[in-house]
């Protein structure tokens, strides 16, 4: 990794990390998109799967009372399911096909968690929280985002910006965690090489976008930022799916 696109990779866990902290999300569908660029599909999801799960590690001690963790459990469930088939499937395909289902699913995640505004559901109802964490745990196993789906199901049942924030932590984490393993256990090599001065920046990174997030909770608004989040993780998710396009028919 050369010196060039590790500071790029620090400046975007920055920007992700801060954008989590304030709205709960935001730190995968940031960061994904560009790392495919970078550093390619295959290995950008597992990164950013590995600092998915520093990100909402170290931010969930902050948040921790405000945490359903009946609802992380009913998602997480699923989740785990969908995240071990996607981490299979990821296997079978080409960077280059990779890179556009990167940007697929976060164009057609985030595109449809903004046109259902109109349909309200229940958080009691069962089915949309099954259909919610297979999506997002299939959607971080293949592309490192599983944001979408819940934000869609957020948006449907009008989950509490709190407690959706917070639940999302431990939730991200364990999803994380199962989409890494699984694709470290079945490419060990999958992991971009680096040293490990790397990652102890990464940690610094992390804490100080922590940092200047909960800064940024006392004068903006967590909906402010989710729209900004929204934004430029459809500009990102663009870049990647022209890029593989490209490769696939340039």
């Amino acid at each position: 990794m050369s010196l060039a696109t590790g500071a790029l990779i620090l400046g975007l866990i920055l920007l992700g990390s801060v954008a989590q902290r304030v709205a709960g999300l935001g730190f995968a569908m940031l960061v994904s998109p560009f790392m495919a660029l970078v550093i390619g599909a295959h290995s950008g999801v597992v990164l950013v799967n590995v600092l998915s799960i520093l990100s909402s590690g170290l931010i969930l001690p902050r948040v921790w009372r405000s945490v359903d963790w009946s609802m992380f459990r009913w998602l997480g469930a699923f989740a785990v399911v969908g995240s071990l088939a996607g981490a299979w499937v990821a296997q079978l395909f080409s960077p280059a096909v990779m890179a556009v289902t990167v940007g697929g699913i976060v164009i057609v995640g985030l595109g449809g968690s903004l046109a259902v505004r109109g349909n309200r559901f229940s958080t009691e109802q069962r089915g949309p929280r099954a259909v919610a964490g297979l999506l997002s745990g299939l959607t971080n196993s293949l592309a490192g985002v599983g944001g979408p789906a819940v934000s869609a199901y957020a948006v449907l049942t009008r989950w509490p910006q709190t407690t959706f924030a917070a639940t999302l932590q431990p939730y991200f984490l364990m999803i994380g965690v199962t989409s890494a393993a699984m694709k470290l256990v079945l490419d060990p090599g999958s992991l971009p090489a680096t040293g490990w001065w790397f990652w102890g920046l990464v940690v610094v990174v992390l804490l100080a976008g922590i940092a200047l997030g909960e800064r940024l909770l006392r004068v903006v608004t967590a909906g402010q930022v989710r729209r900004l989040v929204i934004v430029l993780a459809f500009v990102g998710a663009a870049a990647s799916l022209s890029q593989g396009l490209f490769e696939l028919f340039g």
